[in-house]
């Protein structure tokens, strides 16, 4: 069992190694493109060399995110049938579709006029170069759309049905797995972030080249365009983060109560906006929840519901299956003991319908198929020991979210701050602090990125799919050395990798900021 345990830590390790390094990239891929397309509309609509000069300077730095974000994307892809075959087996035939889709249409479609954007300019009409790199920016989106829909199954199963026969999940309906509001939420959560993270980064950039008091008009007009597509990026952030936080409180509720490290809810409850969390509370004692905390009256209940005065269940009320009306009566629930044993019985039903088929026994077969049919939902619970292995790694969600909702919100006012000097108040932005400013939010960005990132991820564990597989069911029968080595292996690689885009990157800007944008033609 430590043996296995191992197996799981370090091979869950590797993933969340490669997918938070993967996401340094995506973001900024999925809105920069949108970025370069915009710029290049304007450029097709002016024929202005300035113009061209600003789409050419940021679809450069484009493509060398995008070479090294796809090289990581395929090595994450890798690792679902090297270090997780008991699950690609378990859910291949759902997981594996929107992943199959994503690779021959909208990765080849991305590929396909990327090389356009690059190489076309002189060997094809300004108007299909325009469309060229619209069709990238799309492309990149529908790549995310598929990738994030598997992720979305991952957290809210549907669209599918247990075959005993073949011991797995089959799909019976496509479009409810496309369609999932968990999906459309995630969809655009992510994508619509990718457009903040890349308005940052552009404005950032620009206020590097006024730092360096050189072409001034090419870093406002990147700084008007950035600053209006990371604004509407965290507009709609915000926007669709309310739908999942909706989402969220209603499929996965104990992800919910670890946000925000209530233990026991209340109708009205409330939401901490700071605080910390007290590192001797579990589900087992009595201990305060927090160290110190600042809430805001009904804000919890108002997030999870719309409604302020909607109960919500913390921890502890998960696990004992206990709900309360508005006027205060307890409902009861499966409780989470209730679900293991439930959840035991389904295994016990999928080893008797084995074992019936393999007698040939039709009749115990359908017997046997069916009660693990009425059991099947909490199949996932039967692979645990105890109600509390169920609850994830509270402190890390709890403060992952903070960071994220906080960073969230400086980025709005970033955004409103910026625009509103660009256009009203230009000469503000010649003032050091303020290009220091600008850059130095680059990285705020990508935190908060990566802390949303982490909320989601780590909210939801023991679970690879909810409440049908923890992660410890879905390894592979590797050893836990083999998966250690490949973790600081590619630990050094990604860590490389990352060395060598920023290297890259900064070449690149150094070498746009010495350049003489200000004598093309407008």
């Amino acid at each position: 069992m430590n043996d296995l345990m191992s197996v799981v830590d370090w091979s869950r390790w590797q993933f969340a190694l490669t997918a938070m390094y993967h996401w340094l990239f995506v973001p900024l891929t999925l809105g920069i493109s949108v970025i370069v397309a915009i710029m290049e509309t304007i450029y097709y609509r002016t024929r202005s060399e300035r113009w061209l000069a600003v789409t050419k300077f940021w679809m450069l730095l484009f493509g060398i995110n995008f070479a090294v974000g796809v090289a990581t994307g395929i090595i994450l892809e890798f690792e679902f049938g090297a270090n997780w075959s008991n699950y690609s087996w378990f859910v291949g035939d759902i997981f594996g579709a929107p992943l199959a889709i994503e690779g021959l249409l909208a990765f080849f479609m991305e590929a396909t006029f990327i090389a356009v954007m690059f190489f076309g300019w002189t060997k094809v009409s300004p108007r299909f170069h325009l469309a060229a790199t619209w069709l990238t920016a799309i492309g990149a989106s529908l790549s995310a759309l598929w990738i994030l829909i598997a992720n979305a199954w991952m957290q809210y199963p549907v669209g599918m049905e247990f075959d005993p026969a073949q011991m797995r999940n089959v799909m019976d309906n496509f479009w409810d797995v496309v369609l999932s509001p968990v999906a459309i939420h995630k969809f655009c959560h992510s994508v619509f972030s990718g457009w903040t993270l890349a308005g940052v980064f552009v404005i950032g950039v620009s206020s590097y080249f006024l730092l360096r008091r050189r072409n001034r008009e090419f870093a406002f007009r990147s700084i008007k365009v950035g600053g209006w597509v990371g604004m509407a990026g965290i507009l709609l952030t915000l926007w669709s983060g309310d739908g999942s936080a909706i989402d969220v409180a209603r499929v996965q509720p104990m992800k919910l109560a670890a946000m925000e490290g209530l233990y026991r809810g209340k109708c009205a409850q409330e939401i901490v906006a700071v605080g910390l969390i007290n590192p001797a509370k579990t589900p087992e004692n009595d201990e305060k929840p927090y160290l110190f905390d600042i809430s805001l009256p009904y804000g919890l209940s108002f997030l999870a519901t719309h409604d302020p005065y909607a109960f919500v269940p913390g921890i502890n009320d998960l696990i004992d299956g206990i709900e309360l009306t508005p006027e205060g009566d307890t409902i009861r629930t499966v409780s989470y003991a209730e679900r293991i044993a439930m959840g035991k019985q389904a295994h016990e039903a999928l080893r008797a319908f084995d074992a019936a088929t393999a007698a040939g026994n039709a009749v115990a077969a359908d017997s046997a198929a069916t009660a693990l049919k009425q059991n099947y939902k909490y199949f996932g619970y039967g692979y645990l020991d105890s109600p509390y292995e169920a609850v994830p790694p509270v402190a890390l969600t709890f403060y992952s979210f903070r960071v994220m909702v906080i960073a969230g919100s400086y980025l709005l006012l970033f955004f409103v701050v910026m625009l509103l000097l660009a256009y009203r108040f230009p000469a503000a932005l010649s003032r050091r602090w303020l290009q220091w400013v600008g850059m130095l939010t680059i990285p705020v960005v990508w935190v908060c990125s990566e802390a949303g990132w982490v909320t989601a991820e780590v909210g939801r564990q023991p679970w690879i799919i909810q409440d049908l597989m923890p992660c410890r069911a879905a390894v592979s029968a590797v050893s836990a050395g083999s998966v250690q080595l490949t973790f600081w292996l590619f630990a050094l690689v990604f860590t490389a990798f990352l060395a060598a885009e920023m290297c890259i990157m900064l070449k690149a800007i150094e070498r746009g900021s010495k350049q003489d944008y200000e004598s093309l033609k407008d």
